[in-house]
């Protein structure tokens, strides 16, 4: 149990224009004044509507909370002064991707050519949250375990279910598009660190990528820190619900320290069986259960998430996350942002309002409402 358990959130955000609720670029100024506030804790995204933020090392969950509210404010607060509002949805309601443009930086430059017209689809934004684990060849042992509970953290998450002005039918269409990149999805087994670096340093030896920062997986050791960093959520538009996830993940990763410390492990299942889980978050949030495989049934989202707060009691309790870990049958009871986004537009429907402007105010109310 000698980890840090540290948290880190990354978080990207669309820009919208107040007049039009249309996605706008971000002005020059807009970013150096955030930058100049946040000293590094802000940056453009690969498109220029977008704009990217991520904590600093918090020790706990109320010192990420506080950070992840200063970072969402600030942005909120200089885009302002541009007629501009950040909202936390992973897909914009209507917006068309190709109308937009991507950010001129050499790292986005090699991505747009690596890619192609795949790279020209990526606008969708993500939240990714980073767990201390300083050894190494735990950060390996874990990623299969830990990823058996990355379809429910998606499912808690989804918060696109609208691409171009249509509704997809899927709680999550984010994934959609990510997964046309290479090196993304649920991760591989490795029986070792040494197995991991030989097997991503082929790669880079190559001179197919330039580091692991090019490997996206749902589920990845960090390139730039001692890390777990799980990447397959939605952006949340609630500060609240993406500080419970953050939560979630956190004493999800100290539980599975906690059972191999006690010579325990939670059991691996194969990839094509998470990947149906994966597809069944993807497709319905929280509204149709998982499969346990264990059980051999499909288990209802509420029957999950008791289950899991009840099996992370200890593990919230030396944390501190006894309240975050609660808040995940909010979510579950009322649903995501999918949901929320679809009872809007059908609301701006019966009364004859345009519905795609509707759900973008009400993104930017979200945004809002805890800061």
């Amino acid at each position: 149990m000698q980890q840090s358990f540290t948290l880190g959130i990354e978080e990207e955000y669309l820009l919208v224009d107040r007049d039009s609720l249309d996605l706008a670029q971000a002005p020059e100024a807009l970013m150096q004044a955030c930058q100049s506030d946040l000293e590094g804790q802000v940056s453009p995204e690969f498109l220029q509507c977008q704009i990217e933020v991520g904590t600093r090392v918090c020790g706990d969950i109320t010192a990420a909370r506080e950070d992840l509210k200063r970072l969402r404010a600030c942005v909120s607060r200089h885009a302002a002064k541009h007629n501009l509002a950040p909202i936390a949805a992973s897909c914009h309601p209507f917006a068309d991707w190709k109308n937009q443009h991507h950010t001129q930086k050499d790292r986005y430059d090699d991505l747009k050519r690596a890619l192609g017209g795949v790279a020209r689809r990526m606008l969708i934004c993500g939240m990714h949250v980073h767990v201390g684990i300083e050894e190494k060849a735990l950060r390996t042992d874990l990623m299969p375990q830990l990823s058996y509970f990355l379809p429910h953290l998606l499912a808690l998450s989804t918060s696109s279910p609208y691409w171009q002005g249509d509704d997809t039918g899927l709680a999550s269409y984010r994934l959609t598009i990510f997964d046309n990149l290479p090196r993304t999805g649920l991760p591989p087994s490795f029986s070792s660190w040494a197995e991991y670096e030989r097997t991503t340093g082929t790669l880079i030896d190559l001179g197919v990528i330039e580091d692991t920062s090019k490997i996206w997986w749902d589920l990845r050791p960090s390139h730039n820190f001692p890390t777990l960093e799980t990447r397959i959520m939605d952006v949340s538009p609630r500060l609240e619900h993406a500080v419970a996830l953050a939560a979630l993940v956190q004493a999800l990763t100290r539980m599975l320290v906690r059972l191999r410390a006690s010579n325990m492990r939670w059991r691996e299942y194969d990839r094509f069986l998470i990947s149906e889980n994966r597809w069944r978050a993807q497709r319905y949030g929280v509204d149709e259960g998982l499969i346990d495989f264990g059980d051999r049934s499909i288990v209802a989202m509420p029957a999950l998430i008791e289950e899991l707060i009840m099996f992370l009691d200890e593990d919230a309790q030396v944390l501190g996350t006894q309240k975050e870990l609660l808040m995940l049958r909010e979510i579950v009871a009322t649903g995501t942002s999918a949901t929320r986004q679809r009872a809007v537009h059908a609301q701006a429907v019966a009364r004859g309002d345009d519905p795609g402007s509707a759900v973008v105010r009400h993104l930017i109310e979200e945004f809002h409402a805890d800061l």
